[in-house]
């Protein structure tokens, strides 16, 4: 098969993926901006920039990369400017890119997002539907596969649209949610909560990319779990597994938006006009395309990952809280105005 690289290896699901190749067997470069933790006969690990051509192109001589995992991403809760998430989503993408078609790689996989989209639709979103962000991250994003695009001639480019990546260890802006209910506090909706939003888990991810291992053209699908159920009732599921005295309690909506796009503007909120228009609104895949031309199908509903992801955050909270070199979706996202909000319930 030759070599697998994946680009944000050290990154939650950058790591996942990594680790599961390592397990068929695969051997494996991974490259990151952060320090990778694992250690294995078949890994060789970078810390560098993919925004580096030079170094990119290093990881290619002398081996024979024939396939690319290009999940590295900066986030837009991260604690970074604008300027170096749009060169890293971007320009790094067009480095990694260029480095594979130069050195006759013969696929690059991107984790794209849900993120291209900024309203809720009235119906699943097939691949063939515009995208139209509202946000940097996600026309970062959308750039990214429109650079990617234009190397389908040279290589197959196999585009995974992704909501939001639910694991053991996912944490970012869930691990706010997630102390919310560690204390009893209590869990506000935007709205009613009976919008639907669905979420994939980091494994059934993970083998869709394994799949995309044998498929020899280029291509994009759209990627989730299925039977989503609104949020107030995953929150609910949460709760009440966890043993939690949290109770749900919902926001009028058109205030809600208006105080959080108030306070991101000023700098004092993690959530962004993505977050903020989607956590009280619909968005779901359409996954007919990939469980045709790939076989998969999602092995845990929403309601099932949330659980596992906040069983791992109530285990691991004392350690979780002194992280620093880890990527951000494998810390907890400064709470900003939120806090207050916490102190309120």
């Amino acid at each position: 098969m030759g070599e697998i690289l994946i680009t944000g290896g050290a990154g939650f699901f950058g790591g996942i993926l990594k680790r599961r190749l390592l397990s068929e067997g695969c051997r494996c470069v991974s490259i990151d901006l952060q320090p990778d933790e694992d250690r294995h006969p078949n890994l060789m690990t970078i810390r560098g920039d993919i925004r580096d051509p030079v170094l990119v192109s290093q990881l290619f001589a002398g081996r024979k990369i024939t396939s690319v995992f290009h999940c590295a991403a900066i986030l837009a809760h991260g604690k970074h400017d604008d300027s170096f998430l749009w060169s890293s989503n971007v320009d790094g993408t067009r480095v990694v890119a260029e480095a594979a078609r130069q050195h006759h790689a013969e696929r690059i996989v991107f984790t794209s997002s849900n993120c291209l989209w900024g309203k809720s639709l009235a119906h699943p979103v097939p691949e063939d539907q515009p995208p139209d962000p509202v946000e940097l991250y996600g026309r970062s994003k959308l750039a990214g596969e429109q650079i990617l695009q234009k190397y389908a001639d040279a290589l197959a480019v196999i585009i995974v649209r992704c909501p939001t990546i639910i694991d053991s260890g996912r944490l970012g802006l869930l691990a706010i949610l997630y102390e919310f209910i560690a204390e009893n506090r209590t869990i506000w909706t935007v709205g009613d909560g009976n919008n639907r939003y669905q979420f994939i888990y980091a494994q059934d991810l993970a083998d869709a990319c394994v799949r995309t291992l044998t498929y020899q053209r280029s291509d994009v699908f759209n990627i989730g779990s299925d039977d989503v159920k609104t949020m107030r009732e995953v929150y609910q599921f949460v709760i009440d597994h966890a043993g939690s005295r949290s109770r749900i309690f919902a926001l009028p909506k058109a205030q809600a938006i208006l105080a959080m796009k108030l306070a991101y503007r000023l700098g004092v909120s993690p959530l962004g006009p993505y977050h903020y228009k989607m956590i009280a609104e619909d968005f779901l895949f359409d996954t007919a395309h990939i469980k045709e031309r790939l076989g998969w199908s999602p092995t845990l509903t929403n309601e099932q990952m949330l659980l596992k992801s906040y069983d791992y955050y109530r285990s691991n909270r004392a350690a979780i809280s002194a992280r620093q070199d880890v990527s951000d979706h494998r810390k907890p996202a400064n709470m900003g105005i939120i806090r207050v909000l916490k102190w309120m319930s």
